[in-house]
């Protein structure tokens, strides 16, 4: 276990950051494939907003639910009240959760602590602060997190405020070991490198070639949409990222056919809403060795020739409408930027 150095006490403030290749970074030690005791290595169980499925999303009720559930890590997402206090919150607005039409960065948190989820039971939202501190609590020391930090707000303000909010919440374990900050653009994975120097950095996204522009920073691994993953790219990616010894997770996976494919695939870890099903699944899949489970075989030869055609067609649309996305944003990245991989070298070395 690494031992716990000076700036994880108090964050680095000051910029610190130099060529990638000059980093020298721990290697994280919950982060990644598990192995079944007798059987082959299973994807971790990732629980997307806690256990969305079980209870509201982003609130202490649905990470409680996870980990009860047998989640190995938790996602969830980060957004700075006005007063710069680090919430877990997936939207911009907090219309759709709480039923109030301003943004989460018009609101202190004095404010912000008041309101309650739509969703019963009605909880209120938590501080990162408070997840990190349930995670302190005994029989927890393993759960690691990943930090989704959306970009509606300041970058470097949210990069400073996580890292004081890390900073402030004593862990026996350091939690360079525990978290992992997920970064959907260079900016962010070079202000995490400025202010959370000694943490694991996940890229969050869709785009395999703008990943692949990434695979020199130390200590990277890769959060991406499953239908990327899925996509006829998505074989060689998965490929080389082995090969380069970088973690792949995929979101959000629901489906159990899907999270059988992740395993078959040896993903690291599955992101998922359906966090007990995924449990299931990958402790049933990973005791028998490149066999089909007896519920998946029973369910391929009651399930009918029209819902197989379906459930293909559905998968082939969205596969199509990804890439039509996909296409959009690397020429959007183009023609703003320049080529892909000469914007994230200037960005991290400039």
């Amino acid at each position: 276990m690494p031992v716990m150095v000076a700036h994880e006490q108090s964050p680095s403030l000051q910029p610190t950051y130099g060529p990638t290749a000059n980093l020298i970074m721990p290697k994280p030690v919950l982060v990644g494939s598990q192995a079944i005791t007798g059987g082959k290595p299973v994807p971790q169980t990732i629980g997307h907003r806690g256990f969305k499925a079980a209870a509201p999303e982003n609130t202490m009720a649905a990470f409680r639910a996870a980990t009860a559930a047998g989640a190995d890590a938790l996602e969830t997402d980060l957004h700075l009240t006005r007063d710069g206090v680090v919430v877990l919150c997936h939207d911009e607005t907090l219309q759709r959760c709480y039923g109030n039409e301003a943004k989460v960065r018009d609101l202190d948190w004095n404010e912000i602590s008041q309101l309650r989820t739509l969703r019963e039971p009605h909880e209120p939202m938590p501080r990162l602060v408070d997840l990190l501190e349930y995670l302190e609590l005994p029989g927890l020391e393993d759960i690691w997190l990943m930090l989704d930090i959306k970009t509606h707000d300041d970058a470097e303000e949210m990069m400073k405020k996580v890292a004081e909010a890390l900073a402030s919440v004593p862990s026996k374990t350091p939690w360079a070991t525990r978290v992992t900050p997920c970064c959907w653009n260079a900016t962010y994975i070079k202000l995490s490198m400025t202010y959370l120097p000694d943490y694991p950095i996940t890229h969050l996204g869709f785009s395999l070639s703008y990943a692949r522009c990434l695979t020199d920073i130390p200590n990277i691994s890769f959060s991406m949409m499953w239908q990327t993953i899925a996509s006829p790219f998505g074989k060689s990616f998965l490929r080389d990222m082995k090969q380069l010894g970088i973690p792949v997770y995929v979101w959000t996976v629901n489906e159990e056919a899907w999270m059988e494919w992740c395993v078959r695939k040896e993903v690291s870890g599955i992101i998922t809403d359906e966090v007990a099903l995924c449990r299931e699944v990958c402790d049933r899949t990973g005791n028998v060795e490149g066999q089909a489970s007896p519920a998946s075989k029973s369910q391929e030869r009651t399930t009918g020739l029209k819902s197989r055609f379906l459930r293909t067609a559905r998968f082939w649309t969205e596969m199509a409408l990804i890439n039509c996305l996909v296409t959009l944003f690397v020429a959007r990245e183009w023609l703003k930027h320049g080529a892909t991989s000469r914007h994230i070298s200037k960005v991290l070395n400039g």
